[in-house]
């Protein structure tokens, strides 16, 4: 493994794009839980440790710690918000609770400027903060290094032990510098930049190939980008010995079933069993409403489609996965301690707890910008790793309630509406992922005259860089006009549109 940061993660919003902005600096970075014990981090070698934020107070009982020996540990530290809180605390610095919490924007005054951690930043710049205590005064061996107006300690360092805090948010854009600050902390660890795709890639290959040995492998592909590069990256490993599978599960946006078999097939040249499973998906799905139900029913049938098939192959004894690291995030499993589930992704909270086969999860530790540039890396056309992301139980979460037949019918002709437009629009940037949505709703509308009492469709459409955090669309009027009016022209038993500015937070992209 190359040198790894990992950051400790106590529930924070932004723990992800702390491992991100590391990423992008050329260095490999993971979360773990904030209490995983020091000697099983050791025994990873950790290059420095980053303590994230989190929701908590430090002065209250109870209040989330980490192992006591990895302050001592000698490894490098930068503490963001609350890390910074309890590494003073900790060290015996004085903390008060505010009498106003303070979030957002806040001038930073840089007090010190022989420290390493700001090189190249001004004596003057914006930082986002987001506290509630503050840390006012501080042990010997430590100093202030920076200032807000009504934060007096914003930052302080123990050169000596290498180990800094930031009372503000680097991770975030709304921090000018805050790209500079973890570049700083970075060389200050002393830590070399080879976190590339292509040595992540010769890594991969020599793992599976090490692991499959001589065995057989069947990957679930969906269509989407994660499974078209993860089925690819095993191919690159075992060749032959991978089976691929496609699982017609009907949930499919508009002929995407014939596009992606042509594409495994014609452009990847890869083995692929099609299965068509359209009717057993609908049966098991049947008067399920509850979204989460939803995505453990599909998790579970994927799982038995591909075990049946799976015994029809001799010697197959790995299931190959396109898991995303925002997917196990969000799904909280076992080894997410900080936090709450957001929602189980159906190829991660989703699985039976026993399976005939072992997993093979080539992506799990890359964001989707990442897999994508992988992709790239394996050589795939762009119009597989340009593909805009798509849920692996597909239109089920895109209908609110019961999912039928003639329900997907209507999300499906209503989606293809609005994936045309907009691809067509000529827009600059491009959405990062547009879709309709079937609500339960139904109101009253005039159509020729008559009354109608017809379905409402919603349209999300967001600008994201890894779906993590989103911000909504502004896509112009006429635009959304044309939409409107094709879908309440086009598609049946629906009369009215409506179009989502919720940003994520505090939604997520997918209604379900």
């Amino acid at each position: 493994m190359p040198e790894t940061v990992f950051v400790l993660d106590f529930g924070a919003q932004y723990a992800q794009l702390i491992a991100r902005r590391v990423r992008e600096l050329g260095v490999y970075c993971e979360i773990v839980p904030y209490d995983t014990p020091w000697h099983a981090l050791s025994a990873r070698q950790p290059a420095a440790l980053i303590l994230s934020g989190g929701p908590e107070s430090t002065l209250v009982e109870g209040a989330p710690e980490m192992d006591a020996a990895i302050a001592g540990s000698g490894v490098p530290i930068l503490a963001i918000c609350y890390g910074m809180q309890l590494v003073a605390r900790d060290v015996g610095a004085k903390l008060v609770k505010l009498d106003q919490a303070e979030y957002g924007p806040a001038s930073l005054q840089i007090g010190d400027r022989e420290t390493p951690l700001f090189d190249g930043v001004p004596d003057e710049s914006r930082v986002w903060m987001s506290h509630g205590d503050s840390v006012v005064s501080l042990p010997d061996g430590y100093s202030a290094l920076a200032s807000t107006a009504r934060c007096k300690i914003a930052a302080m360092g123990n050169p000596k032990q290498k180990i800094y805090g930031v009372q503000f948010h680097p991770e975030v854009v709304h921090t000018s510098y805050g790209r500079t600050i973890l570049d700083n902390f970075l060389r200050v660890a002393g830590l070399s930049r080879d976190w590339r795709m292509g040595s992540f890639l010769e890594q991969s290959v020599e793992q599976i190939r090490s692991r499959v040995g001589r065995d057989k492998a069947i990957c679930a592909l969906s269509g989407g980008v994660d499974s078209a590069v993860a089925a690819t990256l095993v191919a690159r490993a075992v060749g032959g010995q991978l089976t691929c599978i496609f699982v017609d599960h009907g949930l499919l946006r508009e002929n995407e079933s014939d596009e992606v078999l042509a594409a495994f097939r014609e452009l990847l040249h890869l083995d692929v069993i099609a299965v068509d499973a359209r009717e057993r998906f609908l049966r098991k799905l049947q008067n399920v409403e509850d979204p989460e139900r939803k995505r453990i029913i599909i998790g579970h049938e994927f799982i038995d489609v591909f075990e049946e098939e799976a015994a029809k192959i001799p010697g197959v004894k790995y299931l190959v996965q396109g898991t995303l690291y925002p997917d196990v995030i969000e799904s909280k499993t076992a080894a997410s301690k900080a936090g709450d589930k957001i929602k189980s992704h159906h190829n991660v909270g989703g699985l039976p707890e026993q399976m005939d086969l072992a997993l093979i999860e080539p992506l799990r530790a890359l964001f989707k910008d990442e897999v994508r540039e992988l992709g790239r890396t394996l050589g795939l056309p762009e119009s597989i790793v340009g593909r805009q992301p798509f849920p692996g139980p597909g239109l089920a979460v895109r209908i609110i309630g019961d999912v039928t037949k003639e329900r997907l019918e209507i999300v499906s002709a209503a989606d293809a509406i609005v994936r045309e437009e907009i691809d067509s629009a000529g827009l600059d940037p491009q959405p990062w992922q547009y879709f309709a949505v079937l609500t339960p709703v139904k109101s009253v509308g005039v159509m020729g005259d008559g009354r109608t009492y017809g379905n409402l469709v919603a349209i999300r459409a967001i600008t994201s860089e890894d779906g993590m955090t989103a911000d909504w669309a502004r896509l112009p009027h006429a635009l959304l006009e044309r939409i409107a009016s094709r879908v309440v022209n086009e598609v049946r038993d629906v009369n009215r549109v409506a179009y989502d500015i919720t940003t994520k937070p505090p939604a997520t992209v997918e209604w379900e």
